[in-house]
């Protein structure tokens, strides 16, 4: 069973929530969880929610805020801060793979001769 909450924080992110907590131990400390709610769609119109929970205690929090932030220090090093995807750009075009791109022919360099009297 889970504790009070004593602070908690939301981030609103399109289709998903992440709801930071602070809550108590029954030995009275504090420890973090970190949800994230996503929403789905039914094809009837309905909706519901899948959850995430990630519990974080103290003697974690050196470790996890410095991987945390290497990662993201390397993801923005690398690709920048500009969202690069096909949910968030409509003429989106993804390039590794030509066959995944509707209205575009793959190059003709790209097959590969084969000889089916070898099948």
């Amino acid at each position: 069973m889970e504790q009070e909450e004593i602070y908690s924080k939301i981030l609103r992110a399109g289709r998903r929530t992440y709801f930071f907590d602070v809550r108590a131990t029954k030995a009275g400390d504090y420890y973090l969880t970190i949800t994230e709610s996503k929403k789905f769609t039914n094809d009837d119109g309905s909706f519901h929610y899948k959850k995430h929970k990630i519990y974080l205690y103290k003697e974690d929090f050196t470790e996890f805020n410095s991987i945390l932030s290497e990662m993201t220090d390397y993801i923005i090093e690398e690709k920048g801060q500009e969202v690069i995807s096909d949910r968030h750009q409509k003429d989106y075009i993804k390039e590794d793979f030509p066959s995944e791109q509707p209205n575009k022919k793959p190059a003709t360099d790209s097959f590969t001769d084969i000889n089916f009297d070898d099948i």
